[in-house]
């Protein structure tokens, strides 16, 4: 299988794993200089407190062996010891601060790896199904009301690839992408790709979305909604809603993904974003037969930070839980 192979020295986690690693033993430096000054100079102290110049004058009594120190070069042996002892210990820190990181230098590696080779293989698998739902569409006459899915099939397929391409840009350290995104049509787009899904399950999907714009690339928001969406149709009860609103909110605009399911059980709302942390599997017809990786709200709280936004649980009870996306709002001018 051919994929992208990354350097390791070129990944920005690479160098903060060398960094953390520097860090450590300049600390444990600091502390061991702090510790051999102090301890020297009560040592130095010691020694000259208890010579006095009586003492000095005074000969030497039976059986005592009279050693003479001259205070200068006591001085710079203690400079020299303890020179020496801060830099081994600092040394040693940073070697043992090393092999502490590898293995997780290690495991992050063969996850990019992972990561960046998956990306790389499935995009031509996607340019192929991308080529033949456009042959498919133009074998379909324009007044076949096929045409609306099959657009809306090559319009999924593309929103893979850039999800593919999100993939293999984080996987190779690349800096996160900016743009501007329509809110409104983007919340549109989600509730109507997700619609099918709901309605299999009895759930609706409501969406009360202003015309706003974010300062976040329209695959990120998308990727945000879905993940947040399809978190709510899990804990959705049949007859239930699902509601996708957004509001102004000084420069941010504040976006809310809630659901009437019976809250979050099994760990604390605010550990939900954690990678791998999940609670106690919903009761629902869709949840049941749902694994959860605890995943995809991870992913979510990456991606809002990556464009300066945050989320969060805003509320969570027998009677429903409300997630709130909070993103800043586009500038004039800004490229989309």
């Amino acid at each position: 299988m051919s994929g992208s192979r990354i350097d390791p020295r070129e990944l920005p986690d690479e160098r903060a794993y060398r960094r953390s690693a520097s860090m450590i033993g300049w600390r444990v430096m600091a502390v061991c200089a702090g510790l051999v000054v102090v301890g020297g100079g009560v040592i130095l102290a010691f020694v000259f407190w208890q010579t006095t110049p009586w003492e000095a004058n005074q000969p030497p009594q039976p059986g005592e062996v009279e050693v003479r120190l001259d205070p200068g070069e006591l001085v710079l042996a203690v400079v020299l010891l303890a020179t020496g002892a801060v830099l081994s210990a600092g040394l040693a820190a940073r070697m043992i601060a090393r092999r502490a990181v590898q293995p997780l230098d290690e495991a992050f590696q063969l996850q990019r790896r992972f990561v960046a080779d998956a990306s790389h293989e499935l995009r031509t698998p996607l340019a192929v199904l991308g080529a033949r739902a456009q042959q498919l569409a133009a074998m379909t006459p324009d007044a076949d009301p096929r045409g609306a899915i099959l657009a809306e099939l090559r319009q999924d397929v593309r929103n893979l690839a850039l999800v593919m391409d999100d993939m293999l840009d984080a996987a190779t350290g690349a800096t996160a992408a900016r743009g501007r995104a329509a809110l409104d049509g983007v919340a549109a787009e989600v509730a109507r790709d997700l619609a099918t899904v709901a309605e299999e399950f009895g759930v609706a999907i409501a969406v009360t979305v202003p015309p706003l714009e974010v300062a976040m690339p329209g695959s990120a928001l998308r990727r945000c909604l879905v993940a947040l969406v399809d978190n709510a149709l899990d804990h959705s009860p049949a007859g239930g809603t699902v509601r996708i609103a957004a509001e102004r909110r000084g420069g941010a605009a504040i976006v809310s993904v809630s659901d009437e399911g019976s809250g979050i059980r099994g760990v604390a709302p605010e550990r939900v974003f954690d990678r791998f942390a999940h609670g106690a599997p919903p009761s629902t017809p869709r949840g049941r037969g749902r694994t959860g990786r605890g995943i995809g709200l991870a992913l979510v709280r990456e991606l809002c930070e990556a464009s300066g936004g945050d989320v969060r649980v805003a509320a969570s009870g027998p009677h429903g839980t409300r997630f709130e996306l909070t993103l800043p709002l586009a500038a004039d001018g800004a490229p989309r």
